[in-house]
């Protein structure tokens, strides 16, 4: 008949007949009891049986002693938690050092006392379920916590979103061009990867975090009049001047919230240098600071490059959309002066992967 399935299982490794009958004799009422005459068939039975709970060791055993057969259950992953409670006539403190030291958790010399090994055995056992248990709820508390925190990261993401969205829904033309210019920022940064002079900046973390945050580039743009933004047709030098002004805006509403906070973060540090900082030009020509080279953050050069061809091939009140062809014939011209040289070259050798994703976020006049 077959014991219950909830009494805990030890295994007894004993060369000793005798031995083995007086330990399972012992045993039998409490556990359920597993025989092993020899180390290599322990370790065999313990590959086999991954409900054994404890093992009780005879040290002296011939071909493979116990100290050997402890360590290998030591080593391996699959075995590793689970008790070793020596048993050995080898009295001295170096033996039971020796055991101890290969991970053993307890050490009782023979003659064995029933009531001793009664008690060390239901205190391992004890304290194994307690680790059991502690390690179930640790790992009930992390799949939790990484829930909730894929909970609060989809919560950011969407408010970023809509905070884009409202920035770019007051300027009746931009359509989907949030969608496109991450996007756009995204893949021209994973070509980049692994270039010398952006490697150590464009890891996998950060360009995530760069593909988080380009839909804030135009953030400022809530800042500008409806008169200007709205304007069907070009913006005269003043009202351009005006317009010009969204990229301040945007860097300082990223600084008021890191105001707030008391501090930055590399997501908020990259949607402020996108929101300040994507206008300015490769040869200082740009603004709101006409910072020049490398002097410019890298997000924003990306940014620029995305935003750039975008424009180019989106329609709007004062020019027609240009094909995605034009469009590589006017940024070719801006290379070393709108753009960083190298981003550039890189642009060019994914250009396809532009117009794809161009396809993919049309806007909905042009489906």
């Amino acid at each position: 008949m077959n014991k219950p399935a909830s009494r805990p299982t030890i295994l007894i490794v004993d060369d000793t007949p005798d031995n083995i009958m007086l330990l399972s004799s012992l045993l039998k009422d409490q556990y359920n009891t597993k025989v092993a005459t020899n180390g290599a068939t322990a370790l065999q039975i313990l590959q086999h049986t991954p409900e054994v709970d404890m093992v009780l060791l005879d040290v002296m055993m011939p071909d493979m002693d116990g100290y050997e057969v402890c360590a290998r259950i030591k080593a391996d992953p699959r075995t590793s938690e689970i008790p070793v409670l020596f048993l050995t006539a080898r009295s001295q403190p170096e033996d039971e050092a020796k055991g101890l030291g290969l991970g053993a958790v307890d050490y009782l010399t023979k003659p064995i006392s029933p009531a001793i090994l009664f008690a060390r055995v239901s205190t391992q056992l004890t304290l194994r379920e307690a680790r059991r248990v502690l390690a179930d709820r640790n790992r009930s508390l992390e799949a939790l916590v990484a829930e909730r925190t894929s909970q609060i990261t989809r919560m950011q993401d969407a408010t970023i979103m809509a905070m884009a969205t409202m920035a770019e829904t007051r300027d009746n033309e931009t359509g989907n061009h949030i969608r496109r210019t991450q996007n756009y920022v995204k893949a021209l940064a994973l070509k980049l990867k692994d270039h010398p002079r952006f490697a150590d900046e464009l890891t996998e973390e950060n360009i995530e975090l760069l593909y988080k945050s380009a839909p804030l580039h135009d953030i400022g743009k809530v800042g500008i009049p409806d008169r200007i933004l709205h304007k069907p047709g070009r913006l005269d030098r003043d009202e351009f001047e005006i317009m010009k002004l969204h990229a301040e805006y945007g860097g300082d509403t990223i600084r008021q919230v890191e105001k707030h906070l008391g501090g930055t973060n590399s997501f908020l540090t990259y949607a402020r240098e996108i929101a300040q900082s994507h206008q300015e030009k490769w040869d200082g020509s740009g603004y709101p600071e006409n910072l020049s080279g490398d002097a410019i953050p890298v997000s924003a050069r990306l940014m620029a490059v995305a935003d750039v061809y975008d424009a180019l091939i989106t329609k709007r009140v004062y020019k027609p959309a240009f094909s995605h062809e034009e469009a590589l014939s006017i940024m070719r011209k801006g290379r070393g002066s709108h753009f960083d040289p190298d981003m550039l070259d890189a642009f060019m050798e994914i250009e396809q992967r532009f117009a794809q994703i161009a396809q993919e976020f049309r806007d909905a006049e042009e489906v």
